[in-house]
């Protein structure tokens, strides 16, 4: 499992505590991987580019909105109780959990609803635009690392 890098666990201490994203090891994301290790490695990631561009990012802002940016607390590949049309609406179901269960800014909040752009609201700042394309690259890596775990356990 991925451990939140310092910058995660200095600003989301209390998130990274809390039971609430402890549901989240429990469900699935992307092939294998867990919502909670996908929350986390975007975080990271985001992170990591952040500190290596040259102009100011909120960091505090962006790890928090990162790590909540699929707080939406249900299982989206079960038909009988997923929410219709997760792609489009997950961001705000995200959005309202965290803003329910976590003291989280109005920015971290529209930075949140925006990460599934251009299926969801186009990002205004530029945290949310990180957040956006680290979001999709991770996503892309742990869907090709899932298919290929099931190719290699059908094909021996």
């Amino acid at each position: 499992m991925v451990a939140p890098s310092q910058e995660v666990s200095s600003y989301c201490a209390e998130i990274l505590a809390s039971p609430e994203l402890a549901r989240e090891k429990d469900a699935i994301q992307h092939g294998t991987t867990s919502v909670y290790e996908h929350s986390v490695a975007v975080a990271n990631a985001c992170a990591s580019l952040a500190c290596a561009l040259p102009f100011r990012i909120s960091m505090r802002t962006l790890v928090r909105a990162a790590l909540l940016h699929d707080y939406f607390l249900y299982d989206w590949h079960d038909r009988a109780t997923s929410r219709p049309h997760h792609a489009t609406r997950h961001g705000s179901y995200a959005r309202k959990n965290a803003e329910r269960d976590f003291a989280i800014s109005i920015h971290e909040g529209a930075i949140i609803e925006s990460h599934m752009f251009p299926l969801a609201q186009m990002p205004r700042s530029r945290e949310a635009w990180l957040l956006c394309f680290v979001d999709k690259g991770i996503s892309l890596k742990e869907t090709a690392a899932g298919l290929w775990d099931r190719l290699r356990r059908i094909h021996g």
